[in-house]
């Protein structure tokens, strides 16, 4: 088969990835196991690569061939949707108090759209890897995408009102402007931020031209209201974050 290069001058990549989400956010206890196995959603995504493997380049200097031959950009568009409860000690069963079954009455959900792009670091020839020298190709990836939320606010505590401030857990309550409406720890809606994004990973070789890839990629949102909750209790140190194992399948459009 004939090399063939794109206007350009970069191969094309396109694939898809599946997999489960696990949101951190202001539900549930920090660094609690049951909260982070609670608040799971789950995520897909679409991503094109560029691969500069076969760039045609007049230059015989050392960086432009060790940036063809170990690094990708990869462009992603994808989408995520975690259901969020509190978990952890202060819902407990053994908690009788109106407090703990405001917690337990409280839950929400986070739906993000994601754009952006981040660039792959293969520690090992990308070019060899592509002729099936070996099986494996490891990276790891840094990058950026910008992030379409919507949050939900429930309760099923007292009358299920979300802007009556007595429905839910009152150090929140007391640690916030005293206007509950105007300065609230809850958002209900739509809004966005950026993302900050990283990713180890491997790909495997199927045939020639197709690869599945393993990867594991850490989000760090720019703002903390995409759970629909930013309490003010000193227990709220970061924003929200989440981390996404995702398995996917890529193909080559063009390669030599």
């Amino acid at each position: 088969m004939n090399k063939g290069f794109s206007q350009f001058n970069f191969t094309n990549e396109i694939g898809a990835v599946v997999g489960p989400v696990a949101f951190h956010s202001d539900f549930g206890e920090r660094k609690d196991s049951e909260t982070n196995m609670g608040n799971t959603g789950f995520g897909i995504g679409i991503l094109h690569y560029m691969n500069f493997t076969y760039l045609r380049t007049y230059s015989y200097g050392w960086f432009p061939n060790f940036f063809n031959q170990h690094f990708k950009v990869r462009n992603e568009l994808s989408y995520n949707k975690t259901n969020l409860n509190n978990f952890g000690k202060w819902v407990d069963p053994s908690r009788t108090g109106e407090n703990a079954e405001r917690l337990r009455q409280h839950s929400g959900s986070s739906q993000n759209f994601n754009i952006g792009s981040q660039l792959e670091y293969y520690p090992l020839s990308i070019r060899a890897f592509e002729a099936m020298d070996f099986p494996l190709a490891p990276y790891i990836g840094l990058g950026i995408q910008y992030t379409f939320y919507t949050t939900t606010v429930e309760t099923g505590y007292g009358n299920g009102n979300i802007n009556d401030s007595d429905n839910f857990y009152q150090p929140w309550v007391n640690a916030t402007n005293p206007n509950f409406n105007e300065d609230s720890f809850l958002f209900d809606g739509n809004s966005s931020t950026f993302t900050l994004i990283g990713s180890i990973g491997t790909r495997y070789k199927l045939t020639k031209l197709s690869d599945l890839v393993f990867d594991m990629k850490f989000e760090y949102f720019f703002d903390d209201f995409v759970d629909g909750l930013n309490h003010n209790l000193p227990s709220n140190k970061t924003n929200d974050w989440l981390v996404w194992f995702n398995v996917g399948y890529i193909h080559y459009l063009d390669n030599n």
